[in-house]
C-alpha cells in the first residue's frame, strides 16, 4: 500500500514547512489528487490518520480535492476530458490516448496554528 509512503512524505513536507514558516500545528490539509494518480483515497485517509499520530498534524482534517484528467487523443488530434484512465476518447471513440493532466498529487494548502 503506497498510500502509507505518500502520507509519510506529506508529514515530512509539513514538518519542513513548519520549521521554515514557524508554525507548530496543522489543523487541515487540502490535497489535490488527479484522477489518474493511482491513489486509493480511502486507503490514503486511513494512512493519514495512522501516520500523523504524534506529529504536528495529529487530528488534522484531510480534505481531498479530486481533479479530473485529460488526455491527448492520437486519433482525433485533440485534448479530451476523461473520467477514467482507460476510457475511450469521448469525441471519436479512439483508444490511443496519452494522459496530459490528472496524474499528479499536490498539497493545495495547510491550515496551521
Amino acid at each position: 500500500m503506497h498510500e502509507m509512503a505518500i502520507c509519510e512524505s506529506l508529514r515530512d513536507a509539513m514538518e519542513d514547512a513548519a520549521k521554515a514558516q514557524n508554525f507548530s500545528r496543522v489543523t487541515r490539509v487540502r490535497l489535490a489528487i488527479g484522477a489518474f494518480a493511482g491513489v486509493e483515497v480511502e486507503a490514503l485517509r486511513f494512512g493519514f490518520d495512522v501516520v500523523m499520530r504524534g506529529s504536528l498534524a495529529e487530528g488534522a482534517d484531510l480534505v481531498v480535492l479530486e481533479e479530473s484528467g485529460t488526455a491527448w487523443c492520437f486519433d482525433c488530434n485533440d485534448t479530451v476530458p476523461l473520467a477514467r484512465r482507460l476510457d475511450p476518447c469521448p469525441v471519436c471513440g479512439g483508444e490511443r490516448l496519452l494522459p496530459n493532466s490528472g496524474t499528479d498529487m499536490k498539497i493545495k494548502d495547510l491550515e496551521v496554528m
